[in-house]
């Protein structure tokens, strides 16, 4: 008899650990403040300062100073439940989001009137979504917790006057921890089992990019963030299972290849007199790599737990996706620059196979900045984006029970998400 439960909870979760730091609604945008005012419409484009290491590496040779940029991004996050339905009792009081800190920083220096190195520190990619302990949906998914760390020496070449080319490796650090429940009434029990999953890797990627002045006005970038495959390596625990479902309580070595896909961003730079500066990017991203996980599972001594997810397969069937924004800059004196900017940003799960740790539709998002030079040797920038989404809805069925007759070791649950969230971005770049 196969027992559903385990393939389900197992897949996802520790799934997630890599699928839910990739989606729209995951993945992270806060690698600059000044790029951040234009909702990053230029970020291929345009080399503000050191953080072009992420946006277009290519754009370290518009710097003609040795410097150092860092800042923090603050996103506060809503989630708001409605239509909540499910056979399991429970509570849906959304906001199960915590407030969340992105820091970044970079570093750049001038080797030549041609070549110049930096290095970059950032986190591409992360999510914490912490349910309360009734929530009814728990049996989909109670807490999530991902983060990636990134590194990226690059170096950037000055072809001719026009052109120049950047690239840079990426060593990358995935950590997450991810928590779900099992229904024990469903196996001749009571109460809730727990189940806690944790896995890590470090993995190697590249970053590469051109950057182009067309003109004395215009300039066109391309940025390729290239694939990262991983090989997680953690643990399953199975605790507080009791009837039939006692049998699984244990913890478990885990294993999960999966490449996280890659990215093409472009953007055009067009300086339209000596105030106002325009920008408009498109960015793309092939999700389509996430069509199925699979998870092995060893150190299983019982027969019965090992023959039921030994190895677990879920399908996740994500789209490729296109996100495009525009923005402007208006240089108010030498001194301050003003920002704003607007973009669209589509979402790779659909109604048909989103679930409770990606509740994530499409959305749109604003922003405004400012750039304050009080000397040539430093800049502080500074962000403010705005974003919500679309409703976007989660339809678990009752997975088939262990036993023909007793409920769901996972019950189903139906909910409709609205998310928003406010974000503030702060940077501070000095010139040596």
């Amino acid at each position: 008899m196969k027992q559903e439960w385990l393939k389900t909870t197992l897949a996802l979760a520790i799934g997630a650990v890599s699928t839910h730091s990739l989606a729209n609604g995951i993945a992270i945008n806060e690698q600059s403040a000044s790029g951040a005012g234009t909702a990053y419409a230029g970020r291929a484009s345009s080399a503000l300062d050191a953080s072009t290491i992420y946006g277009n590496p290519a754009g370290l040779s518009k710097l003609k100073r040795t410097e150092i940029s860092g800042g923090l991004a603050l996103v506060d996050a809503s989630v708001d439940i409605s239509h909540a339905n499910s056979s399991a009792q429970g509570t849906n009081k959304g906001d199960s989001v915590p407030l969340a800190a992105v820091p970044f920083g970079y570093f750049a220096t001038p080797v030549d009137d041609n070549l110049t190195f930096g290095l970059g520190i950032y986190v591409p990619y992360g999510i914490i979504n912490d349910y309360e302990s009734s929530f009814q949906g728990r049996y989909q998914g109670s807490y999530s917790k991902v983060k990636v760390i990134t590194v990226q020496p690059t170096v950037s070449y000055k072809i001719n006057d026009r052109v120049s080319f950047g690239f840079g490796p990426t060593i990358n650090r995935i950590d997450g921890q991810l928590k779900s429940n099992l229904n024990n009434a469903g196996a001749l029990g009571s109460g809730d089992a727990k189940v806690n999953i944790k896995g890590d890797d470090t993995a190697f990627g590249f970053n590469a990019g051109i950057l182009v002045d067309l003109t004395d006005d215009t300039t066109w970038g391309l940025t390729y963030h290239s694939k990262v495959s991983y090989k997680l390596k953690g643990d399953t625990e199975i605790k507080g299972g009791n009837g039939v479902l006692g049998l699984a309580n244990g913890k478990y070595d885990a294993g999960l290849n999966i490449t996280l896909p890659e990215s093409v961003d472009t953007s055009i730079t067009h300086k339209l007199n000596d105030d106002w500066t325009l920008y408009a990017g498109a960015l793309w991203t092939r999700w389509s790599r996430l069509d199925k996980i699979e998870v092995r599972n060893s150190g299983i001594d019982n027969p019965l737990v090992a023959s039921q997810f030994g190895t677990v397969s879920e399908t996740l069937d994500w789209k490729d996706t296109w996100s495009y924004s525009i923005g402007a800059a208006y240089q108010l004196d030498p001194q301050w620059v003003l920002r704003t900017g607007f973009a669209l940003d589509g979402a790779p799960a659909s109604n048909s196979n989103r679930n409770v740790r990606i509740p994530v539709g499409n959305r749109k998002i604003f922003t405004l900045g400012a750039g304050w030079s009080p000397n040539a040797d430093m800049t502080f920038d500074f962000a403010y984006a705005y974003l919500w989404e679309s409703d976007a809805k989660v339809d678990h069925g009752d997975r088939e029970p262990v036993v023909p007759g007793l409920p769901s070791l996972q019950p189903g649950y139906q909910a409709t998400y609205s998310n928003s969230a406010h974000g503030l971005i702060a940077q501070m770049t000095y010139r040596f």
